[in-house]
């Protein structure tokens, strides 16, 4: 099993998508569609990479439980903070931060595109960090066979970590990209670009729809100039 390190610029890239959908006007979401970009190269690879995933149906979730994929937020880099605030202040801007613990900061969402203030205590919940692909869908695409020291790299592995608006992230539950895509149209093609290059790296298998929907959201990337990091 080939573990996937830290994401380079494909993924900090946000991505020019084509214009679709009913009810917006046209010209709105050109413009938002505008705050992202996708290379070529990584575009390309995304494809790449999405030929090379098995295709089969989703296993039962039978003995799923989060304790499968050990310590919630283990500090698994041994830089001791945990993977929840180093995920917090990866993608906040202008965060404090005291002992490790990330105190305040800005979030600029990438499943909704709202800019939400996050402050630690009671609405902490308001920014969550998303397995971008879930665990359970991991589990019941090939994460079973795994080791526990396996499960436990893939649950705190950065690259499949976002800090995200929390009702956008309960609703997403453990859906794959056949069953939900980030409501921020915008942002689908990064999004589809990190599911793909995920279960790749982690020799994950996808269903017929979702090799679909992600066939699907890659098609409508328009290549653009990604952003440095």
């Amino acid at each position: 099993m080939t573990t996937w390190r830290r994401p380079g610029p494909w993924l900090v890239g946000l991505v020019v998508c084509a214009v679709v959908g009913a009810g917006v006007p046209a010209w709105t979401q050109g413009r938002v569609a505008a705050r992202y970009a996708v290379g070529a190269a990584d575009l390309a690879a995304g494809r790449a990479a999405l030929d090379t995933l098995d295709v089969r149906g989703r296993a039962p979730s039978t003995g799923y439980a989060r304790e499968r994929f050990g310590q919630a937020w283990a500090d698994t880099d041994r830089n001791g903070c945990d993977t929840r605030n180093d995920v917090l202040r990866r993608d906040l801007t202008q965060p404090a931060v005291e002992h490790c613990v990330v105190m305040s900061g800005t979030l600029d969402d990438p499943y909704t595109g709202v800019r939400i203030a996050f402050t630690r205590g009671p609405g902490s919940a308001e920014v969550q960090i998303d397995h971008v692909v879930a665990l359970s869908d991991a589990w019941q695409k090939g994460a079973q066979g795994w080791s526990a020291a396996q499960r436990e790299a893939f649950a705190n592995d950065p690259a499949n970590l976002l800090a995200v608006d929390g009702p956008a992230n309960q609703e997403k539950g453990a859906g794959d990209a056949a069953t939900w895509l980030p409501p921020n149209r915008g942002y689908r093609c990064v999004y589809a670009l990190r599911q793909v290059r995920v279960k790749a790296a982690y020799g994950l298998w996808v269903t017929a729809a979702e090799r679909d929907a992600l066939d699907r959201e890659l098609g409508r990337c328009v290549v653009g100039v990604a952003r440095s990091p």
